[in-house]
């Protein structure tokens, strides 16, 4: 697998730094943004299929996720937003090739080390659940059976801060409490558990080792709104305490809410990544498809995008989003790609023009 380099500035750094006027500034010059916690460079995921043929489930992702920094990924169902982030916890199947590299940052007495190239001894021993925590798509199918809650909050408070003794189980209900998980539902085992009750167990369980990268996979699944205000808000303070959070999400309302960047996929690629704050408001975002995702919401224009997005194992040949682009043109046959380089980004032909006309 090849690595990317690792001098290359980080892309959209300036998104999380606010700008100094000049005649303000007392920085020197060189002053830089510090180096991020994790910094993908083209990663790409296929699966091998019968008879030979292949499907790229994620192409040539690249971005970096500072310390104190929230990048909300978005995009519709099966545009590859779940597979990005199962490529960096080696938690893929069989059939999936991964190009590209992915480097946590060295911190602490934890060696760097490039999630796609680890081997599962030390993704299992040193990486999950210690340097990134998780927050299933699928709490219920996460969690353990045939144990309660408790007990299995009290498994990971021992084996990752390493409590012991009466204390645990203080810090089983602390850790409940995080997210908004009742205390007297402690002792019900999953089966027993709603949808909401259980993505909040596997939220507690993900909060625990306040690992310094937390890839969260829509967190606020079967959430009324204000346990989804209540769960983004801790997962900002978790964030803000100095690490890092890759929120997965369809609920923009909770991306407005938290995030500083926003990341947007289609069919496989990041077709846009800007600050969050122009992002949801002043000129919103640049590429049609990510301002058709705001237009649908009923707060906004609810006008739906048209069409459906392609099957990921028939992409056309020019950009995937042409046959539902009202802006296409002869250009799209070319696909466009996502600049390189620190600050917003877009990959489309049209992107300089306004979309909203």
């Amino acid at each position: 697998m090849a690595r990317a380099d690792q001098s290359a500035p980080p892309i959209g750094a300036d998104a999380v730094t606010t700008p100094v006027p000049p005649a303000e500034s007392s920085a020197p010059a060189t002053s830089a943004v510090p180096a991020p916690l994790l910094s993908v460079r083209g990663l790409g995921v296929r699966f091998r299929m019968r008879g030979g043929r292949h499907i790229a489930a994620v192409t040539d992702a690249t971005f970096d996720l500072a310390v104190g920094e929230c990048l909300a990924l978005v995009g519709e169902s099966g545009c590859g937003k779940s597979v990005l982030a199962s490529a960096l916890l080696g938690l893929l199947p069989g059939n999936a090739q991964t190009t590209g590299s992915a480097l946590l940052a060295a911190r602490g007495t934890a060696g760097a080390v490039d999630l796609l190239a680890a081997d599962e001894r030390t993704l299992a021993r040193t990486v999950r659940g210690r340097r990134i925590g998780l927050v299933p798509q699928s709490p219920a199918a996460h969690l353990t059976p045939v144990r309660t809650v408790r007990s299995q909050l009290v498994e990971a408070l021992r084996e990752l801060t390493g409590e012991r003794g009466p204390a645990l189980g203080k810090a089983a209900e602390a850790a409940a409490e995080r997210a908004a998980y009742p205390a007297d539902h402690l002792d019900r085992y999953p089966h027993e558990l709603s949808g909401g009750l259980a993505q909040r167990a596997a939220t507690a369980l993900a909060l625990i080792g306040d690992a310094p990268l937390l890839l969260a996979d829509e967190p606020t699944t079967g959430l009324d709104r204000e346990l989804v205000d209540r769960t983004a808000d801790e997962l900002r303070r978790h964030t803000d305490d100095g690490r890092a959070l890759l929120m997965i999400t369809h609920d923009l309302a909770a991306a407005e809410r938290i995030a500083d960047r926003v990341a947007v996929m289609y069919a496989g690629r990041i077709v846009e990544l800007s600050p969050a704050r122009s992002f949801f408001g002043g000129e919103g975002p640049r590429h049609p498809y990510a301002r058709g995702l705001l237009d649908a919401l009923p707060e906004r224009g609810f006008t739906p995008i048209p069409g459906m997005p392609p099957e990921l194992g028939d992409l056309p040949d020019g950009c995937a989003f042409a046959a539902r682009c009202p802006r296409a043109t002869d250009l799209c046959a070319t696909p466009p790609a996502l600049p390189p380089g620190p600050g917003p980004a877009v990959a489309c032909h049209h992107a300089e023009e306004r979309v909203d006309a």
